[in-house]
This record gives C-alpha cells, sequence and structure tokens, in this order.
C-alpha cells in the first residue's frame, strides 16, 4: 500500500484505508492472514473471541509474513475485549470469575500472546456493556493499558446508539479514535455516529459493507461506474467509502478479491459521482 492509502488518528497512529478481517476462518486463518499480508494488506482485524476468531492463527500468519521481509512497525494490528456475554462458554480466553477489569487485563495479554506482539495499534471493546457503568469500567480497563503502553488508541465496536457513544466520548480520559459497525440500511447508516466521528476526528470502519448492501452493488449506477473503470461494483463502492473517509474491512478469502480490494487505489471516483452514490443511500 501507497502513503496515501493510509488515514492517521486524533492519537498519531496510521490506519489502512482497508482492513483485511479475520472472523469464521478457522483452521484456514493463518493461511489467509499470511496471503492478505504478502498481497498488500497492511491492517489486519481480529478480536480475543474463539467463538468467532481464531486469534493464534492470525498471529500465526502475521509471523510468517516477517520472515518474508515484513516488519512489525509496517502493520496495523487491532484486536478487541469480548464481554462473557459474546464468549462461547467453554472457550473464554479469561478467568470467567475474574472482576471485569481483571478479565480486560488478562484477554489483552492473551491477544499479545496470539498476536506474538508486545504492543497492539488498537484494542477495541467488541460491543457496549450491559449497562453504562459496566462499558465505562471495562474501557477505564483499557485506558489502563494504554497508559503502559501496550496499546497506541482505543476503540468501540457494535456501538449504534448516538447518545450512549456520546457518553463513552465525554467521559473517556483516552477517548475513542475508532468506531467499527455494520454499515447498512438498518441502521440509517449510522448518519449521527458518523457525523459525531467528522466533529471529533473519530475513524469510522464498516464490517457487513458488501453483504449488507446488495441492492447497492447491483444499482445500475453503479453498474455502470464498473464498467467506466473497468473494476468490480464491489470496488466502486469500497472506494466511494474510502473518498468520505469510511474504512471498510474485507474478509474475503478469494485471492482474486484480495487483489481487487487493494485496487480499488489505482482510481478515483469524481466528485459528481460520489454525489450520485450518496443518493443511492444518502450516506
Amino acid at each position: 500500500m501507497n502513503p496515501n492509502d493510509f488515514l492517521i488518528s486524533a492519537y498519531d497512529v496510521k490506519i489502512p484505508r482497508i482492513i483485511y478481517g479475520t472472523a469464521w476462518k478457522k483452521d484456514s486463518t493463518a493461511a489467509f492472514v499470511e496471503q492478505a499480508i504478502g498481497l498488500g494488506f497492511r491492517g489486519i482485524d481480529t478480536a480475543c473471541q474463539p467463538k468467532h476468531y481464531n486469534e493464534a492463527g492470525v498471529g500465526a500468519g502475521v509471523v510468517a509474513c516477517y520472515k518474508n521481509g515484513i516488519d512489525r512497525s509496517e502493520l496495523y494490528l487491532q484486536t478487541k475485549f469480548t464481554s462473557l456475554s459474546g464468549q462461547d462458554p467453554t472457550q473464554v480466553p479469561y478467568d470467567l470469575n475474574a472482576c471485569l477489569s481483571e478479565q480486560v487485563a488478562q484477554s489483552f495479554q492473551t491477544s499479545l500472546k496470539n498476536l506474538q506482539t508486545t504492543y497492539l495499534d488498537c484494542l477495541v471493546l467488541h460491543s457496549p456493556l450491559e449497562n453504562q457503568q459496566q462499558t465505562e469500567e471495562a474501557w477505564q480497563a483499557m485506558e489502563c493499558i494504554f497508559h503502559n503502553g501496550g496499546v497506541k488508541q482505543l476503540g468501540i465496536s457494535n456501538c449504534y446508539d448516538i447518545q450512549q457513544f456520546e457518553l463513552l466520548y465525554k467521559n473517556a480520559t483516552i477517548k475513542p479514535t475508532v468506531i467499527q459497525n455494520r454499515f447498512y440500511a438498518k441502521t440509517n447508516y449510522d448518519r449521527d455516529i458518523r457525523d459525531f466521528c467528522q466533529q471529533y476526528q473519530i475513524i469510522y470502519q464498516s464490517f457487513w459493507t458488501l453483504t449488507g448492501n446488495a441492492d447497492i452493488l447491483a444499482h445500475a449506477m453503479l453498474q455502470a461506474l464498473a464498467t467506466k473503470y473497468q473494476c468490480s461494483t464491489a470496488q466502486v463502492f469500497f472506494r466511494y467509502l474510502s473518498q468520505i473517509g469510511i474504512i471498510p474491512l474485507t474478509g474475503t478469502t478469494s485471492e482474486r478479491h484480495m487483489r481487487e480490494d487493494l485496487a480499488i487505489f489505482d482510481f478515483e471516483l469524481a466528485i459528481d459521482e460520489c454525489a450520485i452514490i450518496q443518493r443511492l443511500f444518502r450516506a
């Protein structure tokens, strides 16, 4: 990826404008991560949640790339603390009887071991907890990790309530610099949250980006733009999002699609073309 293919966060962290997601890849995780990095991805998203992620597999894939000349400093590694409600009770990666703050600390240490690294570029709260008090308790535990130098920045995922997000931001000592949400019509494309992000230099990451927008990908206008730029409608959509400051996640297992996802920076949509796409879903 080229220098222009990155965003700089409020905490001065360089984040690739497209990130490779690692959920649901099970025993093939290491191979897909190694392939993605080998093809040019420099951002990897995972979670300390064995139910859906093979975090150790991510680490194995990353380490394999070090042997091919990739340096840790070139990569953006982002993982998540997942509370008990999101864990498989038979595979909890921390002491389920520990207090919440200790669970966060143990999960982080597990992530470091799994990813075979001494620090993370971003630690994400996988979702708000049962109530605001618990959410802020988990966040404060993440702040301790930040203060101790274990992570460069913090974020939250699956947070769709603007008031909840604003309250977290207001009360946090270390402000969230990343929010990662599903990007689809059911949540009104997070317009209010994205407006808040723009105001406070928070980077919005989208997942379920293609799956949740099949109607847009099938629209004649996107098909026409794909023909013009000799690419796929998925590439047009990803490129549009990157141009309005959204970082999409892609979890493809296809080498061809990996190459296509990285190639979105080989062209640029015109202002009027972006305006047309925006009208399709009022983003």
